[in-house]
């Protein structure tokens, strides 16, 4: 755990949804970066531009404990947290008690009725929440005095810092991806996205807004100091804590495992690893079994043989542990991949193609064998089967390069000067 630091600060962290770790990638990053700020002593104010929890009605999260969370929609009662915006309140109801893949049909039907985008990037923030948010930093606090500094999540956020109540206090923009370039690789692969254009000097447009800009890793942050030459850019990677595997818990020679949200990029990659790779692997070794973690399998609909839906674990590591080699197909996307980390931190293995590679640390062992075309993933995977890599090589891996105290060194000399 990090020690905390002897000049507690007070940071506002602006997002759209409820950090929290095992649901989607993004919402696991910033559930860590609050979280290691807390353990640091630094009082955490979590301002949602919507309402989005993942139930209508729930406890206040403990990683903020000096801190509140706050919205235009969003009502804080004693140590309870109510959405109060009926629609939101209603879907975070509709995923508690319906299946994912009833979820994923309604969607779908929604989405053709209205002709709506296949994907969506971000949204940005509304003139009216920006001008409630600013208003709240600027003089709802107990001392009436600014907070140390804003932290804004996504490009899509930016535009708060235009309010002029917010003039004169440090910023800090958490990019997650450098979004122009994903815009333009769903592009050319025909999906509809939201927003319908992004280009690179749009996004320029809205980093500039900040003072400081985070990427999620190092190459992505040598963009990003092209994008805007005249910002301060560092590269803060996802922390993965270690949870090797105990030693009574054996792999099962015959397992592979995917984890992943219903997002665009996950869903793209297994229809192409059904598609073009699974019938070769079953054909070849016959026993052959994927698990799938997430809201991934339920948006998918049937799924082929050999193939098993475990949905959200609360609890990784049995799946991860059992396992004797994870998978990542995905042919699109940017950013870091946080599911390969979750893997390794578990001493597993992965198969993934180069898109799934982007921004793990470089290292002379990387925990990753690297394929892209069908015939190769396959026969990958079935020589790393044979292979069966040591768990060994991934936990020290994760431990030479995410360290939470590693990863978050300067982001937190960056607040704490």
């Amino acid at each position: 755990m990090s020690l905390k630091s002897s000049h507690s600060k007070r940071l506002s962290f602006v997002t759209d949804e409820l950090p929290r770790p095992g649901a989607a990638g993004h919402l696991a990053y910033n559930h860590a970066l609050i979280a290691h700020l807390a353990a640091r002593g630094h009082a955490v104010t979590l301002y949602l531009t919507r309402p989005r929890l993942p139930c209508p009605i729930l406890r206040k999260p403990d990683f903020a404990p000096g801190g509140t969370v706050a919205g235009p929609r969003l009502i804080q009662a004693g140590g309870w947290l109510i959405a109060a915006e009926p629609r939101a309140a209603a879907a975070s109801m509709a995923r508690m008690v319906l299946p994912g893949s009833t979820l994923h049909l309604l969607r779908s039907r929604a989405r053709r009725k209205t002709r709506a985008a296949d994907v969506v990037l971000g949204n940005l923030i509304d003139t009216a929440d920006a001008a409630w948010i600013a208003a709240h930093i600027a003089s709802a606090l107990p001392d009436t005095k600014p907070p140390d500094a804003i932290l804004i999540d996504t490009i899509f956020r930016a535009p708060l810092l235009d309010q002029p109540l917010l003039a004169g206090i440090p910023s800090v923009l958490v990019t997650h991806d450098v979004f122009h370039r994903r815009h333009a690789a769903l592009s050319l692969a025909g999906y509809r996205i939201a927003p319908p254009a992004l280009s690179r000097e749009d996004e320029a447009a809205l980093l500039r807004r900040a003072a400081t800009i985070v990427a999620i890793q190092p190459d992505e942050a040598r963009l990003l100091r092209e994008l805007c030459p005249d910002r301060t850019v560092i590269a803060v990677p996802m922390p993965a804590p270690a949870a090797p595997r105990p030693a009574a818990v054996r792999r099962n020679p015959d397992r592979l495992v995917f984890v992943g949200s219903d997002a665009l990029p996950n869903l793209d990659g297994l229809r192409w690893f059904f598609g073009a790779i699974w019938p070769g692997l079953r054909g070849a070794r016959p026993a052959i079994r994927l698990d799938l973690v997430g809201d991934c399998a339920a948006a998918l609909g049937r799924l082929p043989a050999g193939v098993r839906r475990l949905g959200r674990l609360a609890d990784l590591a049995p799946a991860l542990h059992n396992a004797a080699l994870a998978i990542a197909p995905l042919r699109t996307g940017s950013g870091l991949k946080v599911k390969l980390l979750d893997y390794a931190r578990h001493g597993l293995w992965t198969v993934a193609t180069h898109a799934a590679r982007t921004g793990l640390a470089e290292d002379v062992r990387p925990p990753v064998f690297v394929a892209d075309s069908p015939s190769s993933f396959g026969a990958t995977i079935l020589a790393a089967l044979a292979q069966q890599p040591d768990d060994s090589d991934a936990i020290a891996y994760i431990g030479r390069h995410y360290a939470a105290d590693h990863v978050f060194a300067s982001l937190t000399d960056l607040l704490e000067t």
